[in-house]
């Protein structure tokens, strides 16, 4: 009951907030996060994103692994920018961890996740510290070993550089899709601060 409590109270103080202009997740790309990891030991992957207006593009290489409840992650790539704008280098990592899990008082799972990240090179320098809240819950296909996690995560992002600092607010929309014991596609999009989409393919272990 305590945790539930204290994840709806952080759900509220998410959504409340949620206004503001281009922000974005740990490297600036509209990649979001499930409530639970789909590997169990670890996975690698690639995601493909376009984030919105300025970028044609991110491309991100990614590697988790998990140690009891809780998992990490590092991710690089690079942003390519509109036009002749150039290109940015993203570097980034983050920390998932179980806070809510489903009952007859609240239906939903979740995990606070916990980001830091840079997003450099042409233009201003930007520095992202993410902190949300994902909720959602597994299905499994009758029949088959497809497992569907549709979610939401809804995000405060810190940011730093350029000539000023602040504080940004969004919600990402997504669901993972593990079709094999060793394969996961996952589809996400932003509103609010983190705009557009993205879809990783991750290979699990």
């Amino acid at each position: 009951m305590h945790r539930n409590l204290c994840g709806g109270i952080l759900v509220v103080a998410l959504l409340a907030g949620m206004a503001g202009t281009a922000a974005a997740q740990e490297t600036g790309t509209p990649i979001f996060k499930a409530p639970y990891r789909a590997f169990t030991s670890h996975e690698m992957g690639v995601s493909l994103s376009d984030p919105g207006e300025g970028v044609s593009l991110a491309l991100e290489g990614f590697y988790r692994f998990g140690r009891a409840a809780n998992d990490f992650s590092v991710r690089g790539g690079f942003a390519d920018l509109n036009g002749s704008g150039g290109t940015r280098v993203l570097l980034g990592g983050d920390f998932r961890t179980q806070v809510v899990s489903y009952s007859e008082s609240f239906p939903l799972d979740g995990s606070l996740t916990l980001g830091l990240g840079a997003n450099v090179g042409d233009g201003d320098d930007t520095y992202y510290i993410p902190v949300g809240i994902s909720l959602g819950r597994r299905f499994e296909l009758e029949g088959s070993k497809t497992i569907f996690v549709p979610y939401a995560h809804p995000v405060i992002v810190p940011t730093f550089g350029g000539d000023s600092d602040d504080v940004n607010f969004a919600l990402g929309l997504g669901v993972d899709i593990r079709f094999s014991e060793q394969w996961a596609i996952r589809a996400s999009g932003g509103l609010g601060d983190i705009e557009g989409v993205g879809v990783s393919v991750a290979y699990l272990r």
